[in-house]
């Protein structure tokens, strides 16, 4: 009975292995921030494959967008393709024939098998396993063919797959180390493809002989390859390797549970970046999805992570990916940036330009409260940095209040904020209200046309904070130009 258990003493060297098929997806940046963070820990080493096999989907610029990404989000790697490494090449498109010598060494030990059956004899066996309502699966055609047919069908240059040829009987144990064993009847478990009829290799050939080559020790990664695991498991014991040590990972969910997808829920890691999501504010929220500190705390950095994380006490809950928690925790991290370094964010990822740091250290704290998002600080502060939203006469008023009254309250607010010296909060605070009782105005008669005359829009900071931070020339000039819409 195959037994998937092993351990290892050293340090670890753990991986992610991204396929270059669109855009980075969020999910891989779920997994390397466990690999990576355990690694780091541990004084081992994270490492970077391409898994580029599949060559139907395979997009010329997805490589690269997945280690700009990584790298904006600070996961960057010990050995990859662009860094290279003692175990490269690190993309598998680049170690077909380490694949080939892999796969000829299974099928001289019995381990695999050559499959000739073609496209519509699967197609046909399908549709009879579903009539008979059966398991899907291969059904050994050609597990034992006499080595003379396969002599023959090779010299013709017949087309063929290579199979993993399974026990028939027995049990598979996988041992995962964030649950108990898992065992899977070898009569269940098909023959899996080992080596496509275009001579690449299949992701489990190449996962495991590239694992097996570069000395992997730990395997962190998503719950869905569990049914994939105990196939690996013989793989490993066929190849004559220790196996590593497993841990998979519970799948980011949609808030209906099913498996986060595009559909749902965004999952380019270009969109998080291109919205305004700081990194480190979508690492702490990816953190806390699989993983909670003993002190239960949900804001926190990297660094914090890092040092309190081990593989084991992975949370196996179906964590739900909610975009209105991570705006939360986004918006706790930029209010915890220095100003001078949330001036160089906005500049860099081109969300503001020649902002000045004195503007920015003004304006910030009356929008910091509903920030979200980087974008959202240009949308909040727009009228700020930029003139008002462009506007009508008819949005300066107020009910009940007619359009010569309005002006007339916008022509004594010009001349009174002409004439007014202290430009600090609370003593525009006191002279509004001085001015409001001496006009005999209500103060949405007073604050609401002000308000929009110096915005253009109606949610902003209070009505005194907007005229202080502003200063006199703007104020003046802006309701001036309000009045004059009434001409």
């Amino acid at each position: 009975m195959p037994d998937g258990h092993s351990s290892s003493d050293r340090a670890p060297r753990v991986r992610i292995a991204p396929s270059p098929t669109g855009d980075p997806h969020v999910g891989t940046a779920y997994i390397a921030l466990f690999n990576r963070a355990f690694a780091n820990a541990e004084g081992g080493k994270f490492l970077l494959r391409i898994d580029d096999t599949d060559r139907s989907r395979y997009q010329a610029d997805s490589e690269a967008q997945i280690f700009e990404s990584l790298r904006w989000l600070g996961l960057s790697w010990d050995e990859g393709p662009d860094v290279g490494g003692e175990c490269g090449p690190y993309r598998q498109s680049e170690r077909l024939e380490i694949y080939r010598q892999k796969a000829e060494q299974l099928l001289e030990s019995g381990a695999a098998y050559r499959c000739f059956c073609t496209p519509e004899r699967m197609a046909e066996l399908r549709e009879q396993q579903k009539a008979a309502k059966q398991d899907p699966g291969y059904d050994g055609h050609c597990r034992d063919l006499p080595q003379s047919t396969i002599d023959e069908r090779l010299s013709a240059g017949t087309t063929h797959i290579v199979r993993l040829r399974v026990p028939d009987t027995g049990q598979t144990i996988v041992h995962d180390e964030l649950r108990d064993p898992i065992v899977f009847e070898n009569e269940r478990i098909d023959d899996q493809v080992l080596v496509k009829s275009d001579g690449f290799p299949t992701y489990h050939l190449a996962n495991c002989v590239d694992d097996c080559a570069m000395g992997v020790t730990h395997v962190i990664r998503a719950e869905e390859w569990i049914t994939s695991a105990p196939k690996h498991v013989l793989l490993y014991q066929a190849l004559g390797e220790p196996l590593p040590k497993f841990f998979h990972v519970p799948l980011l969910r949609n808030a209906d549970k099913s498996k986060i997808s595009k559909r749902k829920n965004p999952v380019s890691l270009i969109w998080y970046r291109d919205q305004g999501y700081l990194p480190e504010a979508l690492l702490n929220y990816l953190a806390t999805l699989g993983w909670r500190s003993s002190d239960e705390r949900e804001f926190f950095d990297y660094d914090f992570f890092q040092s309190n994380f081990r593989p084991a006490d992975i949370s196996l809950g179906g964590p739900v990916f909610d975009l209105e928690k991570l705006g939360w925790l986004n918006g706790m991290h930029i209010r915890a940036l220095d100003p001078s370094d949330l001036r160089a964010r906005l500049e860099r990822d081109g969300f503001l330009s020649g902002v000045s740091e004195d503007g920015l250290r003004a304006i910030f704290p009356l929008v910091s409260e509903r920030l979200h998002l980087l974008s959202d600080f240009v949308q909040l502060t727009s009228w700020y940095f930029g003139e008002p939203d462009e506007y009508n006469a008819e949005d300066l008023l107020v009910k009940k209040r007619t359009p010569e009254e309005t002006r007339e309250t916008l022509d004594q607010a010009e001349a009174a904020f002409a004439g007014f010296d202290a430009y600090d909060s609370e003593s525009v605070e006191a002279f509004l209200e001085q001015c409001r009782v001496e006009w005999g105005l209500k103060k949405p008669h007073l604050f609401m046309p002000i308000r929009f005359a110096l915005t253009g829009r109606r949610e902003t900071p209070p009505v005194n904070d907007v005229i202080a931070v502003l200063g006199r020339e703007r104020v003046v000039a802006r309701l001036h130009a309000a009045k004059n819409k009434f001409c």
